[in-house]
């Protein structure tokens, strides 16, 4: 094979699913496909208060397995031809990660407890905090709602919050939390520092509330009201969001 190629990476709910593309026809090579082995497992999740954690070596284990098998099916050479790679992630899905930007659920005094995992999409156990959320960044002397209405308990702020109310042990070890989005990409590139990780502009904005019009996310004093942890995670959020198609890696 002696065509450039291109890999695209979906993270989905239950899978991640790899494709090779030729990367001048946009002719589909191969794939590969696995299934999050803890997920399927129905670990970590409780339906009953809609509480869905996803495990961080699931999103690991599952590329390897899923990009091997787009590579046997390509043929041989085909790894020595890839030019570039783009992923794709659910979203918001936040996890607590450590001073290094390790997820808290890969270190062995937190690898069963869910509050240290990656909190999926459809996970609604911050329904109260959304709601304090919206009152508040309604409210203050910038509404930080303007652009994406409501705040879900889907998002980024909600989840944090809750899960530091519930979990003294998760609040006192992470040092901020990153989205899937971006902890994946970061780990690819050998880049999920915290303090130099590529911010997705999608999760950034929509989710975490990062305005150029706010001259960032919202303030302080805005996420003071809620509880000063907030105040800490804002302050460690270093690097402005990048759009979609932007080069993080070499």
């Amino acid at each position: 094979m002696d065509c450039k190629l291109v890999v695209g990476v979906d993270y989905g709910s239950d899978s991640v699913r790899v494709l090779l593309t030729n990367a001048m026809t946009g002719e589909a090579i191969s794939n590969g496909v696995c299934a999050y082995p803890r997920w399927a497992d129905k670990r970590y999740c409780e339906p009953a208060i809609v509480q869905y954690r996803q495990h961080a070596q699931d999103y690991i284990e599952g590329v390897e397995v899923a990009m091997q098998a787009a590579l046997f099916h390509a043929g041989e050479e085909a790894g020595q031809n890839i030019i570039g790679m783009a992923i794709d992630t659910t979203g918001s899905t936040p996890c607590p990660v450590n001073r290094e930007g390790t997820p808290l659920c890969l270190l062995e005094e937190f690898k069963d407890n869910p509050n240290a995992m990656f909190h999926l999409w459809k996970d609604h156990t911050a329904v109260r905090e959304a709601k304090e959320i919206n009152d508040v960044f309604s409210s203050a002397e910038i509404d930080y709602t303007k652009y994406q209405g409501i705040y879900s308990s889907e998002w980024f702020w909600a989840k944090i919050l809750h899960t530091i109310r519930e979990d003294d042990d998760i609040r006192k070890a992470a040092w901020t939390w990153t989205e899937h989005c971006d902890w994946i990409a970061g780990l690819l590139v050998g880049n999920a520092n915290p303090d130099t990780i590529a911010h997705c502009s999608c999760a950034a904005g929509h989710k975490a509330l990062w305005h150029s019009e706010f001259e960032g996310l919202p303030s302080k004093e805005c996420l003071g009201k809620l509880d000063s942890y907030l105040c800490d995670v804002a302050e460690r959020y270093k690097m402005s969001p990048v759009p979609a198609g932007t080069c993080i890696g070499t």
